[in-house]
Formats: C-alpha cells, sequence, structure tokens
C-alpha cells in the first residue's frame, strides 16, 4: 500500500476524510456530541497505512550495495563475538579446575553452561527485536555480554564462574540468534544466501578460533583470565561500533517512525501503521515464542528432522572442544598451545564450505526467477546432501587415524572435513526453514536454536566419559554411524517437500 505521502505535497488533496458535518441529517446523529466526527471507513483507513514507496531509499533494501555490506560486517562481527567467547575459555578448563579445586570434568560446565544460555537467550531477545528493534535486541545484550565476561574474569569460586558463564551465554545469544532476521532486513531472498554464508562462517568460525586464541593466553604470563577480559574488549570494541555505526533495520519500526513523522510535519493524525499497536507483554513471549516454536518443532516433519540434523552437526562442533585435547594433547603429548592448532583446520574446513554454498547460489536464484520471485526450499538441499558425505567422511577418518603411530596430518585433514560438512549442513538448515516457513520462519529458525543449543551444550559434558571408555576411533564411528543415518533427509526433503508443504499449516504453498 502506497502511503497518501506518493500523490503530492498535499497529502489530502485526493483523499477527503470525513468531515463532522458531512450529512447534515439530525436524525442520523451527526450533531450528537459523541459522534461528531464520522468513523473512516476501512478503505479510507487503509489508504492513510504508512508503507514503503517505490525504490524508497529509508527502505533498508533499497540501500547502496556497498552500504549493506558494511551493515553485514558489523552484524558479523557481533555474531563471532558471541561464538568466540563460547569456547574462548575451553582451554583454560585445567587452569580453571586447579583453581577453583573441581574436577576437570565439572570444570567443562564453563563452556556448556554458556551454550546452554543459547538456548534460553532467544526467548526474550525475539520479541524484543520484533516489537522495540534489531538495536535493541543486539547492543544492549552485547555490553551486557561484556559485562559477564569481566565477570568470569573476577571470579573465586566455582559457582562465580558458571554463572556469569550461563548469564554471559544469554546474552550471547542476541546477535547468534537475531543477525540472520537482520540480514533479511536488508537482503532481498535471492542475495540473502551470500549475506547468510558470511553470517554462517562468523558463528561457526567463533568457536574454532576460540581454543586457539585462549591456549594462548592460558599459558603466557598472564593466565585463564585473560581469556575473558580479552573476550570483553571485544565484546565492548564491537559494541560501540554499532552504538555509532548500526541503524535500526526492522522495517515495522522505521514505517512506525515514519507514521509519527507524517502526523507531526502534516499536522494529520490520519496516518498510522499496525505496529504502533504491537506490545511486547507476557502472552505473546508465551504463544509466539515459546509455545509456537515447540508445537512446530514436535508437529512439523520438516522442522523436526532438519532441526534434529543441524542440531547434531552442531552439537559435534561443540565435541571437539574436548575430543581435539583428548587426541592431540593426552594421546599424542603435544603442549596446550600445539594440541589447539587443529581447531584451525576446523575453520579452514568452515572457509571452503562458503564455496560449496556460494556455487549453489546462481543455481539457486535461477529456480526463484522461475518460480516468479518466490522461494523454492528445496533448491537449498543440494549442498546439504555434500556437506553430509564430507561430514561423515571426516568423522571416520579422524577416527581412524587419532593414534600416535598415523602421521598428525591425517587426523587434521579429517578435521577440515568435518568443519566443512558441518558449515554445509548449518548454513542450509537455516536457509531451508526461512525459505519454508516465511511467516513463521523466526518460530522455526528458535526451534532450531532451542534445540542445537541444548546438544551443544550437552556433549562436551559426554565427551571425556565417551573417549575415554570407548577409545576414539569406535567412538567416532558411532557418531559417524548416526551421521550416515542422517543422509537421506535432503534426498526426502527434495522429493516430498513440496507436498509435505502442502500439508502443513505454517508452511502453505501460494501457487498465485
Amino acid at each position: 500500500m502506497v502511503s497518501p505521502a506518493s500523490r503530492g505535497s498535499n497529502p489530502t488533496s485526493s483523499l477527503t476524510l470525513p468531515q463532522p458535518h458531512d450529512n447534515p441529517d439530525p436524525e442520523n446523529g451527526t450533531h450528537d456530541e459523541q459522534n461528531s466526527h464520522s468513523v473512516p471507513s476501512k478503505n479510507e483507513k487503509e489508504a492513510y497505512r504508512v508503507d514503503w514507496e517505490p525504490n524508497d531509499q529509508d527502505n533498508p533494501k533499497n540501500w547502496k550495495t556497498a552500504y549493506k555490506g558494511w551493515l553485514t560486517l558489523q552484524l558479523g562481527m557481533l555474531a563471532l563475538a558471541a561464538s568466540l567467547g563460547s569456547s574462548i575459555i575451553s582451554p583454560a578448563e585445567n587452569a580453571i579446575a586447579k583453581y577453583t579445586h573441581i574436577s576437570p570434568e565439572v570444570a567443562t560446565l564453563s563452556l556448556s553452561l554458556y551454550v546452554l544460555g543459547f538456548a534460553f537467550g532467544p526467548l526474550l531477545w525475539a520479541p524484543i527485536s520484533e516489537v522495540w528493534g534489531r538495536r535493541w535486541s543486539l547492543l544492549p545484550p552485547m555490553f551486557c555480554l561484556g559485562v559477564f565476561s569481566i565477570g568470569t574474569a573476577t571470579s573465586k569460586t566455582p559457582a562465580a564462574v558458571f554463572i556469569t558463564r550461563f548469564l554471559g551465554g544469554v546474552f550471547g545469544s542476541a546477535p547468534v540468534s537475531n543477525v540472520a532476521a537482520a540480514l533479511g532486513d536488508i537482503w532481498a531472498p535471492k542475495t540473502r544466501g551470500t549475506a547468510v554464508t558470511f553470517y554462517a562462517v562468523c558463528v561457526t568460525g567463533g568457536p574454532t578460533l576460540g581454543p586457539v586464541i585462549g591456549s594462548s593466553l592460558t599459558v603466557s604470563y598472564l593466565g585463564w583470565r585473560w581469556t575473558e577480559y580479552i573476550e570483553a574488549i571485544w565484546v565492548f570494541s564491537i559494541f560501540l561500533l554499532g552504538l555509532f555505526a548500526l541503524p535500526e533495520l526492522y522495517s515495522p519500526v522505521l514505517l512506525k517512525k515514519k507514521a509519527i513523522r507524517l502526523r507531526k510535519t502534516t499536522g494529520d493524525q490520519a496516518y498510522w501503521h499496525p505496529h504502533e499497536d504491537v506490545k511486547l507483554d507476557f502472552k505473546s513471549i508465551v504463544t509466539k515464542q515459546i509455545s509456537r516454536p515447540l508445537r512446530m518443532l514436535f508437529t512439523e516433519p520438516m522442522v523436526t528432522c532438519i532441526t534434529l540434523y543441524a542440531s547434531f552437526v552442531y552439537g559435534l562442533l561443540y565435541l571437539t572442544l574436548e575430543v581435539f585435547p583428548i587426541v592431540f594433547e593426552e594421546i599424542r603429548g603435544y603442549k596446550l598451545v600445539i594440541s589447539t592448532l587443529p581447531f584451525l583446520a576446523l575453520f579452514v574446513g568452515v572457509l571452503c564450505a562458503m564455496a560449496i554454498n556460494l556455487t549453489n547460489q546462481p543455481r539457486y536464484m535461477r529456480i526463484v526467477d522461475q518460480n516468479k520471485g518466490k522461494p523454492v526450499p528445496e533448491a537449498r538441499l543440494p549442498p546439504m546432501l555434500v556437506g553430509g558425505v564430507l561430514f561423515v567422511i571426516g568423522l571416520f577418518w579422524f577416527g581412524w587415524t587419532a593414534a600416535p603411530r598415523y602421521h598428525f596430518m591425517l587426523p587434521v585433514v579429517a578435521a577440515g572435513f568435518i568443519g566443512a560438512g558441518f558449515n554445509v549442513i548449518f548454513q542450509q538448515a537455516i536457509n531451508f526453514l526461512v525459505d519454508t516457513y516465511a511467516l513463521y520462519a523466526a518460530s522455526a529458525v528458535s526451534a532450531n536454536t532451542f534445540l542445537r543449543s541444548i546438544l551443544a551444550s550437552a556433549f562436551p559434558l559426554v565427551a571425556r566419559p565417551m573417549f575415554h571408555n570407548l577409545g576414539v576411533g569406535p567412538a567416532m564411528s558411532l557418531l559417524g554411524g548416526i551421521a550416515c543415518l542422517a543422509l537421506p533427509v535432503p534426498l526426502l526433503f527434495m522429493k516430498y517437500g513440496r507436498k509435505l508443504r502442502s500439508m502443513s499449516k505454517f508452511a502453505p504453498i501460494d501457487d498465485t
């Protein structure tokens, strides 16, 4: 709907609202003080509904590509800061255990509780994002993440470490969960995949780079506390950048401000936007942010299967934070810093996955054009099949070359396969859910975020007992076998996805 402002300099030149005395007949009540103003008809009210004009430069989707790239970089750095915080402390677990007089297994909670915060934080940040806008859902939580990072750095008891880490995860979940939606505010569906590729690298790259940084700090004269001080410095730096350089991106909030501005500048109170009536309350949080995602998780086959698959591979990424030290530090006898360098192979794999994901983008754009510009979720799935194969190969390869009798490069290269497979699966799962559920995409992604965070917080806790009791080869083979069972998932949805969407209450097919 084009707002009346587009029709000329006088907003009311082509549309006059009903006047108090349009009908002079007193028998119709026009002179009754309580009805002195006729109520505008629905069509008249809709004519004053504020919306974007064609090529409106206030619309984030119409901003220059270079500027949108700059905003994407800022959003990616916010996500990177939060995801880096999850793993930067992992090499310090033994130091924390020694300082606080707890076992290394209990010290693993410093990692798991942070990731567990990722599961519950979005229940708050998602509704804030959809009511008050992206800035309010990103920048204040990032400031709090920096505060709690300092809190961890200054902790003297295990309880203080665990509580501050959990709260850090709750606030750090804001960019991890909301950046994808913010990218959708500025990029059109055809080009969104490229931006999401960068976002996925930041979300998955943080956990792979964190151990290398954390180990270097832990063995230096600075000690384990500086893993959190460095995290706080990085977080506050990105926060300050965003505070001055990141504008509001959420269109409903921008249109609400536009409506207020038009009423003020024209003096015409008829201008309005529906978002002015949207409020943040407990009922909406329960029904939209908790009930709906859980209902979709358990009643929507596509959400269930895709989320289980993506959550499994996401959990294994955090499992490696405990498995790599077992393989390279305990079994091979490397020192702490050297034993974390294989995480760089994971990161290289994550970067290589960009090539696979970006290669599919031109194909996807052609299919969208053939579908009259509408998203085609099934076209997202072929790379997921490739990623699944790479992931399985990496798991088995790593497990059976971990022993010291094999050259160290063999498990390192295998780690690259794991990283590449993981990132391809993770990104395409997000793209598939967003394309499939459109209006309810936030709920579908929330279901994915909730389950993957639960698994990612649990996997590190079981890693040491599992790999110490079964051995690296059998344990990895067990996980590889589960990954093999998930390989048909993209094939099934490529064949039956459209039929399932036609049966869904949340993802109906638009054949118009």
